[in-house]
């Protein structure tokens, strides 16, 4: 069955796209048949992939309009099981054009529902605000993942994010859980990113990632030669990180599964 995953923060800086890029980059290689369905109007996603503003005729706007079918705005990129299907800066619009529409926030569960049976997993990446683009992802997804900065204001973000997340489960999608937390651009040897991880733990618990993700140059310059990281240098510690992330990932979805079972 197809598990659509919400990749959100509304905090820019986060690495929430190249959490989005990576893991599905990771997961593709187990191997797992992957869509990442790029959600951000600025497109980073899509540049990550090396996908130019010409390749991008049909798009996540494109679909919520219905000007194509989602199947059709589908694109495969250079790893094998892993597709995309782009945006550009039409989404900024979105908003805007749908603002008064009845049922606004349902508008992507109601384009995509269905449609992609047979992907093992649907990644979503959002835009970095608490907008309409970002309710229809949670609103269509099964579970949100969350990525977070090993930095100060890093428990502000997610309290806030999680306060959207619960009003969301509240209004308009029960099944809504939440996936996991992140840690990123952690730097061991820095006393505040210690400070905040362990804070992060401390008030999250099993809700946190065991892998942390560090900074590393090499995750910056990869999207710039349009690769993920694990494509662009696969043995820097960027990229072992990703790896081992799909692994704990994978082993929390089969934990989830057998838990629903038991209760089922």
């Amino acid at each position: 069955m197809t598990k659509v995953i919400t990749i959100a923060n509304q905090k820019g800086g986060v690495g929430k796209t190249t959490t989005a890029v990576n893991l599905a980059t990771a997961l593709s290689t187990i191997p797992k048949k992957v869509l990442l369905i790029d959600l951000d109007p600025q497109g980073n996603a899509s540049t990550g992939f090396g996908i130019g503003a010409a390749q991008r005729k049909f798009n996540s706007y494109s679909i919520f309009l219905k000007e194509r079918s989602p199947r059709e705005a589908i694109q495969a990129t250079e790893v094998p099981g892993l597709y995309i299907i782009p945006a550009n800066n039409d989404l900024s619009a979105f908003a805007v054009e749908i603002s008064n529409m009845e049922n606004r926030e349902y508008l992507l569960k109601q384009v995509i529902t269905n449609e992609f049976s047979d992907f093992d997993y649907v990644f979503i990446d959002t835009p970095p605000t608490l907008g309409l683009l970002t309710i229809n992802s949670l609103v269509a997804c099964n579970s949100v993942l969350i990525p977070t900065q090993c930095e100060f204001y890093a428990m502000e973000g997610l309290a806030q994010l999680l306060k959207t997340i619960q009003r969301i489960q509240q209004n308009f999608n029960k099944k809504l859980n939440i996936q996991g937390i992140i840690l990123t651009m952690a730097d061991k040897r820095s006393n505040l990113s210690l400070h905040v991880e362990s804070e992060v733990r401390e008030h999250f618990k099993e809700l946190v990632y065991n892998v942390v993700v560090p900074r590393n140059v090499k995750v910056s310059e990869a999207p710039s030669f349009g690769k993920p990281v694990l494509l662009y240098n696969f043995k820097c510690p960027g990229s072992q990180s990703y790896v081992q992330l799909a692994k704990e990932f994978l082993d929390r979805e089969i934990y989830l599964q057998k838990q629903g079972e038991v209760n089922g």
